[in-house]
């Protein structure tokens, strides 16, 4: 070894060093058992390259990686704006933003035209309540239990799960969450009163891939129009092709008043988001721009990849119905050979949850998946489920080797736990 020059494996250790000293103990735990103490070098489609050589498929990125890692469309257009002009002034008028909103309101069938650019997930649904809130005069807001929206104070509040508000009293959005399976719930709130908003995941991804009904979906959204709250369709994960459709929401034909998109909005390369959203939920913010405002919202170099992106996920949207069809079948078929291992198969198009009988089981094929190379996204809100995420770039031959060491995760996790995995009755299932 030439003096002065780390192996991969001191570099990778001065990477978890690091993130223990500057960043969390704990994620330099989880960092390590994920990749076997190595981390990630490069990534190219759905592979990733660690720092010990492995090639590792990523069908996990919590949804953001649906082009993929380095679409050569997206890259080239994020290169050309790098050269060109990287930032933007915020006093004068830039093309990028303009032309990116254009884009994505004509994507959406030109039917939602105002456009409001944020950066994650959490920035949109912020600026949506904020502004149902302003618009309507009213205070309270509807969601849904099991969703989630994200984890700054206004967003938590629309999230359902108390685990990520421990250590806080309380948040700044009054906000009730409804039963997915009772179709007069959003209009018992109404009658209430003072509702600004119905907020709602189509496919609820943190909460394990749970797909809510359509018909109550429909129910609820005609309620909250006619009594004048708007309905707002998160689909930061689900959208943009992830479940088939460039919007759940308006392809069912809900009377929505917004959608919000984000994680692949910026092609896997550049963080973006979006508030898509009608004139009179907007309005607000036509009256005051100013009202609602960050630094870095409409960045041109997010904005530059928007157009590619979306031209590039319309053009791979047919092969996303085909690897879905394999997908599903090939789960079908772990589903039917570890029954007392895998209790529930949800999801929709490329979003699909496998749920197990107990945390610990999915634990530990989630911990045998990064050893035998599959990258999953679990859910923190629903440790017995995993999700996977392929991208649309995924070939057959990448689905079929998912679906193989998938298999073979969960026998591996059945046999080293002696038999005594616990089936759906709560029995040991050997």
């Amino acid at each position: 070894m030439s003096a002065g020059l780390p192996t991969a494996v001191d570099d990778a250790a001065e990477v978890f060093d690091r993130l223990r000293r500057h960043l969390s103990p704990k994620l330099a735990l989880t960092g390590s058992f994920a990749g076997r103490g190595a981390v990630e070098v490069s990534g190219e489609g759905c592979r990733v390259t660690l720092s010990d050589g492995r090639s590792v498929l990523d069908f996990g990125s919590y949804a953001v990686t649906l082009l993929g890692h380095r679409h050569p469309d997206v890259v080239a257009a994020v290169h050309r704006q790098l050269d060109t002009m990287p930032t933007s002034t915020r006093s004068l008028a830039n093309p990028v933003a303009a032309r990116a909103a254009a884009c994505l309101a004509g994507y959406l069938g030109d039917v939602l035209p105002k456009v409001y650019f944020g950066l994650n997930g959490a920035d949109v649904v912020e600026v949506a309540v904020k502004l149902a809130r302003v618009a309507s005069g009213r205070s309270r807001v509807i969601a849904v239990s099991g969703g989630f929206h994200g984890k700054s104070l206004g967003a938590l509040a629309l999230t359902h799960s108390p685990l990520y508000r421990v250590g806080l009293r309380g948040c700044a959005v009054d906000v009730v969450h409804v039963d997915p399976q009772d179709p007069d719930a959003v209009l018992r709130e109404l009658g209430a009163g003072d509702v600004a908003a119905l907020v709602f995941e189509p496919v609820q991804g943190e909460n394990g891939a749970v797909a809510l009904p359509l018909g109550v979906l429909r129910r609820w959204s005609e309620d909250a129009a006619r009594h004048g709250a708007f309905v707002i369709a998160d689909e930061i994960q689900c959208g943009l092709r992830r479940c088939g459709e460039r919007s759940v929401a308006l392809a069912e034909g809900l009377p929505v008043d917004a959608v919000l998109l984000g994680k692949p909005l910026g092609g896997g390369v550049v963080p973006l988001s979006a508030l898509v959203c009608s004139e009179r939920l907007y309005a607000p913010l036509d009256a005051d721009p100013f009202l609602h405002s960050a630094t870095f919202g409409g960045h041109p170099l997010s904005c530059a990849a928007l157009p590619a992106a979306l031209g590039a996920i319309e053009e791979l949207a047919g092969q996303g119905g085909e690897l879905s069809d394999q997908l599903g079948a090939g789960l079908e078929r772990i589903r039917q050979r570890h029954p007392g291992v895998v209790s529930e198969l949800r999801g929709r198009g490329l979003l699909r949850g496998i749920d197990f009988a107990t945390p610990r089981a999915a634990g530990s094929v989630v911990l045998e998946l990064a050893t035998a190379g599959l990258l999953v996204s679990p859910c923190l809100g629903r440790p017995t489920t995993v999700r996977l995420l392929p991208p649309l770039v995924a070939t057959a031959a990448d689905v079929t080797e998912a679906v193989e060491i998938l298999d073979g995760a969960i026998a591996v996790a059945e046999r080293s736990a002696g038999g005594s995995l616990p089936g759906r009755n709560g029995h040991a299932h050997t």
